[in-house]
């Protein structure tokens, strides 16, 4: 179309228009070129430019709601439920290993470094099954120098190892040893492998030591069945109090199906003992002399100190 002697034609900006006599140019839509230009200087950022996110206020925290006594419960139901569920479905596998024995040291062991591997990988696996039996034959070995007849280890997958005495040794005093020699034991075994990672620079050796540290930590906790449970009996039989009330706080702020098992256990036996706490045979068991008690009390606070220390110094921050 010809309006007077000028026709419509790109220009420099790319766009079409009349001479400035006819009115103000626009585009072939029919808007002005104002409007485009008012709203280039509305727009004053590019908006796909990217941009940081802003802080949230010093002040400011997420709101959380109250926990209630059904949230609690519910988070307490969870992990018992699928408790029982593992146990219905491996309980011909527990059935073989504790009335038929048919299974092996070596046997046991390869299923739960099988087991452990589908969580950890295989090289992981190894390692933390090799430190099980590690911790394990400190309770043999102490166990054999006294005198007492005991199973060799018995590997049960994502529950650990255990031994069996045969014979209960003669007072709390022996029994404490045996119970502190799986620690010591294990302790030292994990140093070893933290000294291995740091001369080959090895993250996962690091890791791995981390991981039988606290191990062995955690059996230090003072209740029945765990190594600490047996090692405070020495000192006194009321500690055993202590371990239940940290461990149910502690289950109820981090349900783990583990953790309930050996709250059960252990509440189990501190009430069975409780209820023969009159028996003369129990209460010549409990007589340790105070040089003992303090011996053994010195002892355990020393080796959580040590271990401790060392899971601090051997914590590997995982980069997600």
């Amino acid at each position: 179309m010809v309006v007077g002697s000028e026709a419509w034609r790109p220009c420099p900006e790319g766009w079409t228009g009349l001479p400035e006599a006819v009115g103000p140019r626009r585009d072939p839509q029919g808007h002005s070129q104002e409007r485009f230009r008012n709203y280039s200087e509305r727009v004053s950022y590019d908006p796909y430019a990217p941009r940081e996110a802003e802080e949230p206020p010093h002040d400011y925290s997420p709101i959380k709601p109250p926990k209630t006594p059904r949230d609690v419960l519910s988070r307490l139901w969870a992990p018992i439920a699928a408790f029982g569920v593992l146990v219905w479905k491996l309980k011909f596998v527990f059935t073989a290993i504790f009335k038929f024995k048919f299974l092996t040291v070596a046997g046991s062991m390869l299923i739960s470094i099988g087991a452990y591997a589908l969580l950890w990988g295989w090289k992981f696996a190894i390692g933390f099954v090799l430190l099980l039996l590690v911790h394990e034959l400190g309770h043999v070995l102490e166990a054999r120098r006294q005198g007492l007849a005991v199973s060799a280890p018995m590997f049960i997958p994502f529950l650990g190892a255990l031994i069996t005495l045969k014979q209960l040794p003669d007072n709390a005093w022996a029994e404490a040893k045996v119970a502190i020699a799986g620690p010591i034991l294990g302790g030292l075994g994990a140093a070893a492998v933290w000294g291995l990672g740091e001369y080959y620079d090895s993250e996962l050796l690091i890791a791995l030591a981390f991981t039988g540290f606290f191990l062995n930590l955690f059996n230090l906790a003072p209740i029945s069945p765990l190594d600490g449970g047996r090692i405070v009996a020495a000192i006194h039989p009321a500690l055993w109090l202590a371990g239940l009330v940290v461990l149910l706080g502690l289950t109820i702020v981090n349900p783990n199906p583990i953790l309930i098992l050996i709250l059960i256990l252990g509440g189990m036996e501190s009430w069975r003992r409780w209820q023969h706490r009159h028996d003369a045979r129990l209460e010549s068991y409990y007589r340790v002399p105070p040089a003992q008690r303090v011996f053994t009390g010195v002892a355990y606070i020393t080796l959580a100190a040590l271990l401790t220390i060392a899971m601090s110094a051997t914590f590997v921050e995982r980069h997600i």
